[in-house]
């Protein structure tokens, strides 16, 4: 990876992500809507909303939630730029992280017991859903033989191809990290959660108002990690990858409203089941088939 390559995929990201981000929050809204049997908001209701909060004042216990969060945002970006650049995918994961642990530490410096819940509950996602990542970046550089992005592009056949279960585990996972139901535990963005807001309620204003912008980077990024397993060496890889990512973000949504959601124990067990499973499983045929 180029530092030219870097500083145009940051830019590209910086200002496309949000766009498309805000127009799949959007559908998000319409197709719950439709499926609840409601008219529900228009399509560019999340970006009124992030306009509205914007104009409001910030009311935060500790001035520095707001600084932990824009922190979160700008590694969420930086793990955007590296990844579409074609980057080292361990680096992506490492920096993703970074910006999950400056979340969680706006939420514990709020000092409210609806806050710290929250980030609590948000811990144990991490909990939940990193092995499967850290076991997602090693069944990569089995497949590829780099950790490099951009070593997909060069394969014959789709990544999805030697990695089947491994794909598996992503979807179940990305139901966490895209805080769907049955597994929004810790923060939702729909109006059932029975604790205020989970990690965001002492958040407002401008602050609330980054908090969802990151989550349009966010949701760019993951359905970005989908698009990698259909990407090879060939130009109809775009199109395909396209009509994937979007039929695993539409079952996201049925997912998010046929199920209900579900204790932390289960969450943490059946993603660890899953994780090991796939990725074992996976690998062991990987290094003994190929």
């Amino acid at each position: 990876m180029s530092l030219l390559s870097f500083f145009v995929a940051l830019v590209a990201f910086v200002v496309l992500a949000p766009v498309a981000g805000c127009l799949l929050a959007g559908a998000d809204r319409v197709i719950s809507a439709r499926l609840q049997g409601r008219v529900g908001p228009p399509l560019l209701q999340p970006w009124h909303d992030v306009r509205k909060l914007m104009a409001k004042e910030d009311r935060a216990l500790n001035g520095f939630i707001g600084f932990y969060v824009l922190l979160a945002l700008l590694f969420a970006i930086l793990a955007g730029a590296f990844f579409f650049a074609g980057g080292n995918f361990l680096l992506v994961v490492f920096v993703l992280t970074l910006s999950t642990l400056f979340f969680i530490v706006a939420a514990f410096s709020a000092r409210s017991p609806y806050a710290e819940i929250g980030a609590e509950r948000e811990i144990i996602q991490v909990a939940s859903y990193e092995p499967m990542v850290i076991l997602l970046t090693v069944s990569f550089f089995l497949a590829t033989g780099s950790f490099d992005i951009s070593a997909v592009l060069s394969r014959s056949v789709p990544l999805v191809v030697s990695l089947p279960l491994v794909f598996v585990g992503l979807l179940f996972i990305l139901t966490i990290k895209l805080r769907k139901s049955p597994f929004d535990l810790s923060y939702s963005h729909h109006a059932h959660q029975e604790l205020v807001k989970g990690i965001t309620t002492e958040m407002s204003g401008r602050t609330l108002a980054m908090v969802e912008v990151m989550h349009w980077y966010e949701n760019i990024l993951f359905l970005g990690w989908v698009a990698l397993f259909f990407a090879w060496a060939s130009p109809v890889a775009i199109p395909v990858a396209l009509v994937a990512v979007l039929l695993v973000y539409f079952l996201e949504i049925l997912i998010d409203n046929n199920f209900a959601r579900v204790k932390w124990q289960a969450m943490f067990t059946w993603s660890w089941v899953v994780t090991f499973a796939c990725c074992l499983i996976n690998a062991f045929v990987l290094i003994v088939f190929f």
